[in-house]
C-alpha cells in the first residue's frame, strides 16, 4: 500500500516512510491512497468458537490489509506488546452495561489510557526501523495528557531514538504530569510549557516544517519524526479494537453477523473516530461514528452545524482534559476522503489563516452520512459517573462520562437506534479527584460530601478512598508513581525549539 498527503504529494510512500516522516508536503496529512476492503469471510475467521483468535492475531490480520512494507518479524515483535504490556488477556474488554449498551476498554495497557493501542506497538516499529537503518531519530509528542505518558513508556531507553514530550504545566491530571515528569529515561526530555495543548501541538507542526530546525538536526545526524496522530502508524493501529468490539459482540450473540452497531468515541484530536471511520469504510457494519465532546464542542459544531470557527474560542479547561482541544488534527484526513485534495487545502488553510471554515449544506451532509455527536458539561460527567458507581457498580473517568451522557441523550431523542460500543478511554485511576467529587457530591456519602466540599483532594488520597469505598484493586504502575523522582522543566512556548535544540547537542 502507498500513501499520499491531503494537501497534495510529489510521490506516493510506503508505510515505513511515512512512520519516520510523518510531516507530508505543504503541511498536510498521509493517508493511504485507497482503503482495503473486507467481508463477512475475513470477521468470521475470528469468531470459530473451535479456534479463538486472540487480540493479537486480529491486530494481525488487520494490519496485513493494508499490505505494509514491513517485515512479518517486525511486526510479530510490535503486536507482542500486547501479551507483554496488558493486564486484560482480551486487551480490550467490552462490558455489558445495558441490553444495548457496552463499554470497550481501551486502558489496560501500561499508562492506563488508549494511546497505549497504538503507541506500545508502534513505539518498537520506529525504533526498529530507525536501528535497522542506522539512523538517529529525535520523536516529538504533543500531549494533552494521555499520549505523553505513552510515548514515554514505549520508546524508553531504546538505540537510535531521542524523545522530547511536551505538555500544557496545568493542563492535565496530577497522574498523566507523574507519568511524564518521572521518566528517569536519559534518552527523554520532558517540556511543561505555559499555555495549552493547542499550543503545543502548533509548535510541534511548525517544528515538522521548520528548515533551521531541520539544518541543526541534520548536522547532528538527527532525522525528525512525530508520536501524534498526525503519524499514520499511530491511526492504523486505532482501527483495530473497532474489529474486535464488533466480533466480540457476535461472539456473545449480542448481535448477528451484518447487523449494524453504533460507535460512540469521546473525541479531543479525532484519531480514534477517524479509525472508527477508516473501520466503517473498510467494511465493518458501523452505522453512525458518535462523537461525544466536553464543553470545548468544536467537534459538535463541525458535525452538527458544518463550521469550525476558532475565532471567537477560548480553550476551557475541564474535568476531562485529555478533550480540552480546538484544533483536532485528524478532522483533515476525514475532510481529505470525503472532498479531495483541492477543497481539502482550501478549507484548512482557511483555518489556519482565518480560524474559521463553513462546510456547503451538501458537504455538511455528507459528514452526518457518517458522524452525529453531542456534548456534556462537567456537571453532566459528574452525575453519570455517580450514577454507574451507584447503580451498576461500574467506575469510570469522566472522558467515559461524555460518551455514556451522549448515549443516554441521543438514545432518548431516538437517535441512536442501534447496539451501542461507547469507548473507555482512560482508566478511573487517571483522573481519580474528579471521579471523588462526583461520587461525593452525588447521593453517596453525602456527610463526606457536607464536610470536604471546599478541600480539593490529592490524586494519592482520592485513589485510596475510592479503592476501599469500592474495593477495586490499583495498578501498581499508577501506585509507585507517588514515590518517584520528580524532574519536572516549566518553560515559555517560546522556548520550546531552543530547549529541543540544547537537549539534542547536550545528549
Amino acid at each position: 500500500m502507498k500513501f499520499i498527503g491531503t494537501r497534495g504529494t510529489e510521490e506516493k510512500k510506503t508505510f515505513s516512510e511515512v512512520i519516520l516522516n510523518p510531516a507530508a508536503p505543504e503541511g498536510g496529512l498521509y493517508v493511504p491512497s485507497k482503503l482495503p476492503k473486507i467481508n463477512d469471510r475475513f470477521l468470521s475467521r475470528y469468531i470459530d468458537p473451535q479456534n479463538e483468535k486472540t487480540y493479537r492475531q486480529l491486530a494481525k490480520g488487520v494490519l496485513g490489509l493494508f499490505k505494509t512494507d514491513l517485515d512479518d518479524e517486525i511486526l510479530d515483535k510490535a503486536l507482542y506488546t500486547y501479551v507483554r504490556e496488558f493486564d486484560d488477556d482480551d486487551v480490550v474488554p467490552v462490558v455489558k452495561l445495558k441490553n444495548d449498551l457496552f463499554v470497550g476498554e481501551l486502558w489496560h495497557g501500561p499508562t492506563r489510557a488508549f494511546k497505549d493501542m497504538a503507541l506500545q506497538p508502534f513505539g518498537i516499529i520506529l525504533s526498529t526501523l530507525a536501528k535497522q537503518k542506522n539512523e538517529q531519530y529525535l520523536i516529538l509528542a504533543a500531549t494533552s495528557g494521555d499520549t505523553g505518558p505513552a510515548t514515554l513508556k514505549t520508546f524508553e531507553n531504546r538505540e537510535n531514538i531521542k524523545v522530547v514530550c511536551i505538555y500544557p504545566h496545568e493542563g492535565t491530571s496530577q497522574v498523566q504530569k507523574l507519568q511524564m515528569v518521572t521518566t528517569s529515561a536519559k534518552n527523554e526530555k520532558v517540556l511543561g510549557i505555559i499555555g495549552d495543548f493547542d499550543d503545543a501541538q502548533s509548535a510541534l507542526k511548525a517544528l515538522l516544517r521548520d528548515d533551521e530546525f531541520k539544518n541543526t538536526l541534520e548536522k547532528n545526524k538527527i532525522k525528525l519524526s512525530a508520536a501524534n496522530s498526525v503519524n499514520f502508524g499511530r491511526i492504523i493501529f486505532q482501527t483495530v479494537y473497532h474489529f474486535w468490539s464488533y466480533i466480540n459482540l457476535i461472539k456473545n450473540a449480542e448481535i448477528e453477523m451484518g447487523e449494524k452497531i453504533d460507535v460512540i468515541i469521546p473525541s479531543g484530536n479525532f484519531g480514534n473516530a477517524l479509525g472508527a471511520y477508516y473501520a466503517k469504510k473498510m467494511g465493518l457494519p458501523i452505522d453512525k461514528i458518535v462523537i461525544a465532546s466536553n464543553k470545548n464542542n468544536i467537534l459538535y459544531e463541525f458535525v452538527t452545524y458544518g463550521k469550525y470557527d476558532l475565532r471567537d474560542k477560548t480553550l476551557i479547561h475541564t474535568i476531562s482534559p485529555a478533550m480540552d482541544i480546538l484544533k483536532s488534527s485528524n478532522v483533515e484526513r476525514v475532510l481529505f476522503d470525503k472532498f479531495g485534495e483541492e477543497r481539502t487545502k482550501e478549507l484548512m488553510e482557511n483555518l489556519e489563516k482565518e480560524g474559521f471554515f463553513e462546510l456547503t449544506p451538501q458537504e455538511r451532509d455528507k459528514i452526518q452520512q457518517d458522524f452525529i455527536a453531542d456534548f456534556a458539561t462537567d456537571a453532566e460527567c459528574e452525575e453519570i459517573i455517580a450514577k454507574y458507581a451507584q447503580n451498576d457498580d461500574y467506575l469510570m473517568d469522566a472522558h467515559t462520562a461524555t460518551a455514556i451522557k451522549t448515549y443516554e441523550y441521543l438514545k432518548e431523542k431516538n437517535k441512536i437506534t442501534n447496539k451501542v460500543v461507547a469507548y473507555s478511554t482512560a482508566e478511573w485511576t487517571k483522573f481519580a479527584p474528579s471521579v471523588y467529587e462526583a461520587l461525593t457530591k452525588h447521593d453517596l456519602d453525602r456527610e463526606i460530601a457536607e464536610e470536604e466540599e471546599k478541600d480539593a483532594i490529592s490524586d494519592k488520597d482520592a485513589i485510596a478512598y475510592i479503592q476501599s469505598r469500592f474495593k477495586v484493586g490499583v495498578p501498581e504502575v499508577i501506585r509507585e508513581l507517588f514515590d518517584k523522582e520528580i524532574n519536572e522543566t516549566v518553560i515559555k512556548k517560546t522556548q520550546i525549539k531552543e530547549k529541543i535544540e540544547e537537549f539534542i547537542t547536550n545528549a
